[in-house]
């Protein structure tokens, strides 16, 4: 496969993901805004911190309000990581291998940008705010079941998996950092109901709180970061991102587990197996907020050395011998 078609699978794969959590990102404060106490105010720089754009949004808006933030994760078109920016990124290089996916993902991804164009147009009011976003997860998941039911399942699909399942693994770890930022008035209050509920509004903004709830039973902060994190059957638990990613990048690299033969398999082995042999202890030693922030860099490096791996352009050297070439 060439490396042109290959980046543009794994990035057009990589953007819907991303639109989906950007969307979840928003979801989850407003979800924490309708349960706070009175007199409580509402928290929306930290959205803005987790997603690694702080400085940007600083020097577009300044104060970080409900209204500044959402317009720069949602519709700012300034903003290449905004939800509308990445539905127009994931189209254009949809576009540039229309011969290679299928025709119906193709035409879902277009329906999805012209939706979010659209609705952007018409503007995000309160009321049709939570339609939004859950317009964009669910054209974000249905996208991901023409994948999986109209794509065949060889190289071109495992890049599609590799760039979708690397860009989860990243933003679950930043809802997770959310909370690390919603700072409670008193130390006093962790454990109370305040606190419970938003474990529980994180929980939902994964679309994990029914499994959780079905393998623990009841909310406990260092379960739900346990869950998020270590847990190898939850499709978005950072481990199980890692677990599969590394099965695609196997399938595309020919090589056995256990094994690699670039660099690309070499770390994302690496921090796979740190997972595999890490508990609850081993993130909590230094703080939860210093775990994750680790791990963003690590993951950030494995995305570094694919890209130089398949995607990165290689100068073509002469192989005619110097003396035919005289």
């Amino acid at each position: 496969m060439l490396s042109r078609v290959a980046s543009s699978i794994f990035w057009l794969n990589r953007y819907i993901e991303r639109a989906e959590n950007y969307a979840r990102f928003i979801e989850v404060n407003l979800n924490l805004s309708l349960d706070l106490p009175r007199g409580t105010t509402e928290q929306w720089e930290p959205l803005v911190a987790t997603t690694g754009d702080h400085e940007a949004f600083l020097a577009r808006y300044g104060k970080a309000t409900k209204e500044t933030v959402i317009q720069f994760l949602a519709t700012d078109a300034a903003n290449p990581s905004s939800i509308l920016s990445c539905l127009a990124a994931a189209r254009e290089n949809a576009r540039s291998v229309r011969e290679v996916i299928s025709t119906d993902m193709w035409e879902q991804v277009n329906r999805f940008h012209l939706q979010v164009r659209e609705a952007v147009s018409r503007g995000l009011s309160t009321q049709n705010l939570h339609v939004f976003l859950t317009d964009v997860k669910a054209n974000s998941h249905l996208f991901l079941g023409i994948t999986d039911a109209t794509m065949s399942h060889g190289e071109g699909w495992h890049f599609a998996r590799l760039g979708r399942l690397l860009e989860r693994a990243d933003k679950t770890s930043r809802i997770l950092d959310v909370k690390y930022f919603m700072l409670l008035p008193t130390v006093a209050e962790v454990g109370t109901p305040f606190d419970i509920i938003q474990w529980s509004a994180l929980l939902k903004s994964a679309s994990a709180l029914e499994m959780y709830y079905k393998r623990f039973g009841r909310i406990a902060p260092d379960d739900v970061s346990t869950f998020l994190i270590l847990d190898a059957t939850f499709p978005r638990a950072i481990r199980y991102c890692l677990i599969k990613s590394e099965n695609s990048l196997h399938a595309i690299s020919g090589s056995e587990h256990g094994s690699y033969r670039n660099q690309a398999e070499k770390q994302l082995g690496r921090l796979r197996a740190q997972l595999d042999f890490g508990d609850h202890e081993d993130y909590v030693a230094d703080g939860l907020h210093e775990f994750l922030d680790r791990f963003q860099g690590k993951l950030n490096g494995v995305g570094e050395v694919i890209f130089e791996t398949f995607f990165a352009p290689r100068p073509i050297h002469n192989t005619i011998p110097a003396s035919e070439s005289q």
